[in-house]
């Protein structure tokens, strides 16, 4: 069985930000020699998330203005986690997004469905953040 483990390295401008990380797997993909498995994405800090969707600009301002509301950063005293701490907000933006996924190796290649692509979901940033990947298979 063949298994590569890396770490994507993230720095966010902003507090929330979505970026499409998929050429970066599929690059891990590659070099890992992996013809036929699994390769999991993980987001490694609790105020960020791993998600599979569409790469599309709308979806994702849909998808910001869906959590502020779901969970609004502001007014920072609504949550008990905010004692001397500002991103309560953030882990519950996460939670709803999910931590990891997991997507099969076939013939070398990540094996989606139609527009499927994996992002990064950053909700607490300006600070560095990793992302494991870890590929195993034949």
């Amino acid at each position: 069985m063949k298994v590569l483990t890396k770490e994507l390295w993230f720095q966010t401008r902003q507090r929330r930000e979505f970026i499409n990380i998929t050429r970066m797997v599929e690059d891990l993909v590659k070099q890992s020699g992996v013809r036929d498995g699994l390769c999991l994405v993980n987001a490694m800090h609790i105020t960020a998330s791993v998600f599979i969707n569409d790469d599309e600009s709308g979806l994702h301002r849909d998808f910001d203005r869906w959590l502020e509301k779901l969970a609004p950063y502001q007014p920072v005293s609504q949550y008990d986690h905010n004692n001397g701490e500002d991103n309560a907000d953030a882990h519950l933006k996460r939670q709803i997004m999910g931590r990891e996924v997991v997507v099969a190796v076939t013939d070398g290649k990540l094996h989606f469905g139609p527009w499927e692509q994996i992002f990064y979901g950053e909700f607490d940033g300006r600070r560095r953040k990793r992302v494991l990947v870890k590929i195993i298979g034949e």
